[in-house]
């Protein structure tokens, strides 16, 4: 069923008994935008969002083009600069921090994966993966970072540069990044757009492991049977997609409209996400 959101768009942890205290966690988050050389033409594209997502879980955010929902993936990501409002990343109050602490902030427990690849151009594909160990001065190793080439099945172009490589490739070695700095909290803005069926799939998979898995229990640890590597805090995914069938592997839906947050339901079904946004439309235009 699909719940209409009158209060903050809360994606609980209380299954099995256990609690996870919110990873992420926005009040009142506001941005508005100066359109440039024209009277009162500000586009308000968050309007007051409130929302608290547990260590640990998967959550899709979806809404029709133009509702808001990368611009709220940035402010809470630190990318972007809200209006009004505040954010907190693992209890830390991410948006009263200045630059340079903020940036310390995001390299130690922030990783990213956008449509765009975002890969430094002038480095190998092993030297991207590793760049995030280099810029929390914490140096990942060699194996971990070979270890991710391999699983995303680029050991053989680990000396290649991004212009060598397919934007399918590129994109695993965002992937492969994310998966040997096993960051916190995981931004995913679009990480399927580019991508075949097939391609997409994997990178969803990956995504899904990050954070324990489907249906796995927010916060929990997942077992390491077999590995005499340190068990992993499961990161908490954050997945902007206009896709249903992507957004359909998140443990939890948000659907946004107008700068609105304004429904939520659980994943696994693309019909009834489609179905949401549809009936979304001129809700949060409504308020």
């Amino acid at each position: 069923m699909i719940r209409r959101q009158d209060r903050p768009a809360t994606v609980s942890a209380d299954k099995q008994g256990l609690q996870a205290p919110p990873a992420i966690e926005v009040a009142g988050l506001t941005r508005v935008f100066r359109v440039q050389g024209r009277r009162n033409a500000d586009v308000t594209a968050l309007n007051g969002v409130d929302l608290a997502l547990p260590a640990g879980s998967f959550t899709a955010l979806v809404g029709a083009s133009g509702c808001g929902k990368s611009t709220l993936l940035q402010c809470i990501a630190g990318l972007d600069i809200p209006t009004a409002g505040t954010v907190q990343l693992l209890g830390t109050r991410t948006s009263s921090l200045r630059p340079r602490p903020a940036a310390r902030f995001r390299a130690r427990h922030v990783g990213f994966v956008f449509q765009d690849d975002n890969l430094v151009t002038s480095l190998s594909a092993r030297d991207n993966v590793a760049l995030p160990g280099r810029l929390r001065r914490r140096p990942l190793s060699r194996t971990a970072v070979d270890d991710a080439l391999e699983r995303v099945g680029l050991s053989e172009q680990a000396r290649h540069l991004p212009h060598q490589m397919s934007g399918g490739e590129r994109q695993r070695v965002a992937i492969a990044r994310v998966l040997a700095s096993r960051p916190d909290i995981v931004f995913a803005d679009e990480p399927t757009a580019a991508l075949d069926v097939a391609a997409a799939a994997t990178v969803l998979d990956w995504l899904a492991e990050l954070a324990g898995g489907p249906g796995a229990v927010p916060g929990a640890v997942p077992a390491s049977a077999g590995s005499s590597s340190p068990v992993q805090q499961p990161a908490t995914v954050l997945m902007v997609t206009h896709d249903a069938a992507a957004a359909a592997r998140a443990q939890h839906v948000l659907v946004m409209d107008a700068g609105h947050l304004v429904a939520s339901l659980p994943g696994g079904d693309p019909a009834a996400i489609s179905a949401a946004v549809l009936s979304a439309r001129g809700a949060g235009g409504s308020r």
